[in-house]
C-alpha cells in the first residue's frame, strides 16, 4: 500500500496521543484558556488545547489528568489560528528550501508545498529523495509536487522523468501534488506519457495543478477532462470563475511579476462575490526583496483590506488547502489528529503572529524569531560548492549567428533579425543589445547570440543561477564575459556583476551554484536589492531580473527560449539554431 501524507504518525505514537486523552499520560504542552479558530464552523471558540509532542490530541473545555512534565502556556488575549500553508513555493530562487523554511515559519507559515523541478538537475533521485525525508525532521511542514517535465530542452532530452524515478515520487509520502502542468500544450495534442502520469498521480489521491495563463472556457474545460484540480494563473476576477465553473480551485496570485491579488479580490468583490471556500492565496516563488513585507501573513493582511473577513482569509491559507490535497485530518485545523502549527495573534486584525508552534516547537516566541539553526550538508544531496574547472576563450566568442532574442518584458521573448556586426570587441553603448551565451556548467557546448532589451550599458555579467544550472554570461563587452566568468569562478557559483574597473555586485550561491547558504533576512535580501539596482541602473527596464535569468531557458513561456537544444521555437517545438560542442 502506498503511504500518504495522512500516516504521519507510527501505531506507537498514536498509542501514546491516545494514552494523553484517556489520562494515562501527561501531554507534553496544555495551551490555556485560548480563544481559538473553529475552522469547519468558521467561528471562534474557548477552550484548551492539549498537545503531545508534535500533535494536537485534543480540543476542549477539559484539563488533562495527568500534568507530569507539562509546559503550560495562558493565551489568555492571543487569537489562536492554524499555521499558515504556502501551497505553491518554489524554494529555490536564490534561498534555499530551509533558509525558506525558517523565515517563512518565524512570520507563521508553517507549511510548504513545494517545487521539485531543481532536483532533476542536480540531484540523482536517491539523494532528492533522502532529502525530502532529511528536511522533514525540522520544525516545519515540508511536502513537495512531483513535476511532469523539465520545463525546457535538454540534451539528455529528459531522461530523470523514466519511469522509475517518477513512480518513486509519486509514491513517496511528502510527495502530495502531480505538476505544475506547464506542457499542457502535449497533452492536449496526444502526448500520452504525461498523461499516464497524470493517470498515476490520480490513482494515489493526489491533486493536479495547472498552468494556464489567459485560458479559455475551451482550454480549461479539456484541462479538467484530464485531471487538472486547481490553476494559480487567474489574472482576473474572470478568470477566477472560469476555474471555479469548471470545477478547479483558483489559486491568487501575489508575487513580484504578478501582484494581482489585490485587484482580483476588489473585482470579485464588485460583482458580489463571497464564497472563499474554493479560493488560495500563493506568493508563487518570489525573490527574496519581495518578502521583505512578510509571506502568507502579508496575502491575508491584503485580503482583509479588500474586504475580506478575516476567518475566510485565513481559511484561504489553511483549512481550504489542507482540505484540497486531502490532507485536512493532519493539516489546517485546530483540532484533535493535527499537526501542532499554530499561530498565536494579538488581535483580529493582525494575521501577523506574536508566537508560533511548529510540530509543537516554538519558532516564534515572546515576539522573538526562534527557528533553530539546523546544520544541513547539501553537498550529500548532490548540491556541493560549484567547481568550475574550465575556461572560456576568445575562440569561444563565435557571434555569427543571424538571429537574436528580444525581451519584450519579463515574460516574452520574441526572435528578431540581427541587422549590424556583431564580430565586434564590444557592442554599441547606445544600443540596447548585450551578448549573451549559455554554457554548459561543465564547459560541454555552448549557444551564442544577442539579446536585446536585457541592459543598455552592462560591461560584464555572469550567472550560475538559471532554469537548469547552467552559466549566462550578458555583456556588451567579450572582455566584460571574460571577466565575469573568471569572477564567477572565484566564488564558487552565484550572480556577479562587473563595470570595467570593479565588481559592482556580488550574490554568492555556495550550494550548488543555485542557492544561496545565506538566511534571507541575514544577507540575502541585501545582496539581491544591491544587485537589482545595479542593474536598473544599467538600463535593466523589466521588473524581476532573477525571474528573467529563469525565463531565458524556459520553454513554457512564448516565444522563442536559449536551452541547451540551442535557440529553440517554443510554439513549433524545434530547435532554430543548435547549441555547439567545445
Amino acid at each position: 500500500m502506498i503511504k500518504g501524507f495522512s500516516h504521519y504518525w507510527t501505531k506507537k505514537q498514536i498509542r501514546d496521543q491516545l494514552a494523553v486523552v484517556q489520562g494515562k499520560k501527561a501531554p507534553t504542552m496544555v495551551v490555556t484558556n485560548t480563544t481559538y479558530l473553529n475552522s469547519y464552523r468558521k467561528t471562534w471558540m474557548q477552550g484548551n488545547i492539549w498537545i503531545h509532542r508534535d500533535r494536537i490530541v485534543y480540543v476542549g473545555e477539559a484539563m488533562p489528568a495527568t500534568q507530569n512534565d507539562t509546559e503550560f502556556v495562558d493565551a489568555s488575549g492571543k487569537y489562536v489560528v492554524p499555521g499558515y500553508i504556502e501551497h505553491h513555493a518554489h524554494p529555490f530562487q536564490l534561498y534555499n528550501p530551509l533558509s525558506l523554511a525558517k523565515y517563512a515559519a518565524e512570520r507563521g507559515t508553517t507549511t510548504l508545498i513545494n517545487d521539485n523541478l531543481p532536483f532533476f538537475f542536480h540531484s540523482t533521485n536517491k539523494q532528492a529523495l533522502s532529502l525530502l525525508d532529511d528536511i522533514q525532521k525540522t520544525p516545519a511542514t515540508m511536502l513537495w509536487w512531483v513535476r511532469y517535465d523539465a520545463q525546457t530542452e535538454l540534451k539528455d532530452n529528459n531522461d530523470g522523468f523514466d519511469y522509475s524515478n517518477m513512480k518513486k515520487w509519486l509514491e513517496h509520502p511528502f510527495v502530495v501534488q502531480g505538476g505544475e502542468l506547464t506542457d499542457w500544450p502535449s497533452v492536449l495534442n496526444g502526448d500520452d506519457s504525461i498523461l499516464h502520469w497524470m493517470q498515476a498521480t490520480k490513482d494515489v489521491r493526489k491533486p493536479i495543478e495547472g498552468h494556464f495563463p489567459g485560458a479559455g472556457e475551451k482550454t480549461l474545460t479539456q484541462a479538467a477532462i484530464i485531471g487538472v484540480d486547481g490553476d494559480h494563473e487567474s489574472m482576473t476576477a474572470d478568470d477566477v470563475i472560469k476555474r471555479l465553473d469548471v470545477g478547479m480551485v483558483a489559486s491568487l496570485r501575489y508575487s513580484s511579476i504578478r501582484p494581482d491579488l489585490p485587484r482580483i479580490l476588489k473585482e470579485l468583490h464588485e460583482k458580489d462575490f463571497c464564497q472563499y471556500d474554493h479560493l488560495m492565496m500563493t506568493t508563487d516563488g518570489s525573490p527574496p526583496h519581495f518578502m521583505k513585507h512578510g509571506f502568507m501573513e502579508h496575502l491575508i493582511q491584503i485580503a482583509m483590506d479588500e474586504g475580506v473577513p478575516m476567518i475566510e482569509a485565513i481559511n484561504m491559507v489553511t483549512v481550504n488547502v489542507a482540505t484540497h490535497f486531502h490532507m485536512d485530518d493532519v493539516l489546517g485545523m485546530v483540532a484533535p489528529g493535527r499537526i501542532a502549527n499554530l499561530n498565536f495573534l494579538q488581535s483580529k486584525d493582525n494575521p501577523m503572529p506574536t508566537e508560533v508552534l511548529a510540530k509543537g516547537k516554538w519558532v516564534r516566541k515572546d515576539d522573538k524569531p526562534c527557528f533553530p539553526e539546523i546544520p544541513f550538508d547539501w553537498g550529500e544531496y548532490g548540491l556541493g560548492e560549484m567547481e568550475l574547472d574550465w575556461d572560456l576563450t576568445r575562440n569561444d566568442f563565435q557571434f555569427s549567428m543571424p538571429l537574436g532574442v528580444e525581451m519584450t518584458n519579463d515574460v516574452i521573448m520574441k526572435p528578431y533579425q540581427i541587422d549590424k556586426d556583431i564580430t565586434m570587441e564590444e557592442l554599441p553603448e547606445n544600443s540596447d543589445e548585450c551578448f549573451i551565451i549559455l554554457a554548459d556548467r561543465f564547459g560541454k557546448w555552448l549557444v551564442t547570440t544577442v539579446v536585446r532589451g536585457f541592459a543598455k550599458n552592462l560591461y560584464g555579467f555572469a550567472s550560475s543561477f538559471s532554469t537548469t544550472g547552467d552559466i549566462l554570461l550578458v555583456g556588451k563587452s567579450k572582455q566584460g564575459l571574460l571577466d565575469a566568468f573568471q569572477e564567477l569562478k572565484k566564488i564558487k557559483g552565484g550572480i556577479v556583476l562587473l563595470d570595467r574597473d570593479r565588481v559592482v555586485a556580488t550574490v554568492p550561491l555556495k550550494i550548488g551554484g543555485v542557492l544561496s547558504s545565506a538566511n534571507l533576512d541575514e544577507g540575502l535580501i541585501d545582496q539581491e536589492e544591491q544587485l537589482r539596482l545595479a542593474l536598473k541602473e544599467r538600463g535593466y527596464p523589466h521588473g524581476d531580473p532573477i525571474y528573467s535569468l529563469l525565463f531565458f531557458s524556459s520553454t513554457h513561456l512564448p516565444y522563442v527560449r536559449i536551452t541547451q537544444k540551442g535557440i529553440f521555437d517554443v510554439k513549433k517545438k524545434r530547435v532554430l539554431f543548435p547549441s555547439l560542442m567545445r
